[in-house]
């Protein structure tokens, strides 16, 4: 079995060892396909809040099959392909404690094989490659809870072309919502007309983009923003904000910024959310609407898992318009 660890240097390594065998509960997954997050490279950069314990094999989502069971499954027979869950202990209702995670507590899904717990896992959506299904633990179910209650009539503002901002304009779109997005570049604006978006503003020409979203919603503003950039460009969303409307904060992809004042979200009698990705049971919900109306993730680029340690280089310096995925 072959598998990508992270190193003290913060560099991927590839090493040998033997396939596991699965346990009571457990079953072997053949992983077939991988993708990456901002997590990812925040832990490969030193910086994740919780500090991953050394060595420990990399990646939080995966899709692959099922090559054998342990005493006692049920959920699963040899052969079904399945996604994980991305908090492998959530499985429903709110959470109260953050268990062990991939990549930081635990092995993650950067190998030929992995044993998990059967309840760590959802069925794959049937119509989707593994490369795709592969984009569908972290980002998609970010992007899914970041929209959530998000219906006809509502107007949804989403940041950029990264995985979670495309899955929140699919399924905004999906449940009836105009989706207004922000980019940098003009071959970006018109890959976000094609989406569905009704409009798109090149933010690094117009940096007080709040403004014009205001002006495109004749000044009514906007029923949610999905929020990615964090301090660096709050102050807009909020400016773009409706009347109790809602901002579902997801990253903070643009750094920090210090002493931001919270009076203009007062004014909006807004309402701050930050989003914990999802439990198992929102998975499986979320996967139901993404087989009925046949949502097909957008994958920016896939690379062979002998060049993985290029896909994290991609990953951080590439220009990307959704997910950057690996093929096993």
């Amino acid at each position: 079995m072959q598998s990508y660890r992270l190193n003290a240097d913060r560099a991927l390594e590839l090493v040998e060892g033997p396939t596991p065998a699965p346990g009571r509960g457990q079953v072997l997954i053949r992983v077939k396909a991988t993708s990456l997050n901002s997590r990812d490279m925040v832990i490969a950069s030193g910086l994740y809040p919780f500090p991953p314990l050394p060595n420990l094999i990399q990646l939080s989502d995966a899709a692959g099959v099922i090559e054998a069971v342990g005493p006692d499954t049920t959920r699963f027979q040899v052969g079904d392909r399945v996604v994980n869950s991305f908090n492998p202990t959530w499985f429903g209702g709110p959470v109260r404690k953050v268990g062990r995670m991939y990549g930081t507590d635990i092995d993650g899904w950067l190998s030929d094989y992995a044993v998990v717990d059967e309840h760590a896992l959802v069925s794959m959506p049937r119509h989707l490659s593994f490369e795709e299904a592969a984009t569908l633990p972290c980002a998609a179910l970010t992007g899914w809870s970041a929209v959530a209650g998000v219906g006809p009539g509502d107007t949804v503002l989403v940041q950029g072309s990264g995985g979670v901002s495309l899955f929140a304009l699919q399924f905004a779109l999906t449940a009836g919502a105009r989706v207004i997005a922000t980019t940098s570049s003009e071959a970006k604006t018109e890959r976000l007309l094609e989406l569905g978006a009704s409009d798109a503003i090149n933010y690094a020409e117009t940096p007080h983009w709040g403004s014009v979203v205001r002006t495109l919603t004749d000044d009514l503003g906007v029923d949610l923003v999905v929020e990615v950039g964090g301090a660096a460009t709050i102050s807009q969303s909020v400016k773009a904000l409706a009347l109790h409307g809602t901002i579902s904060l997801v990253g903070h992809l643009g750094g920090s910024e210090q002493g931001m004042s919270l009076m203009p979200l007062s004014l909006r009698f807004a309402t701050l959310r930050a989003i914990g990705v999802g439990s198992r049971s929102d998975l499986e919900e979320m996967n139901r609407v993404v087989s009925q109306h046949r949502i097909r993730p957008v994958v920016d680029r896939a690379f062979p898992f002998s060049d993985a340690p290029q896909a994290f280089e991609h990953f951080a310096h590439g220009s990307r318009f959704g997910k950057v995925v690996i093929s096993h």
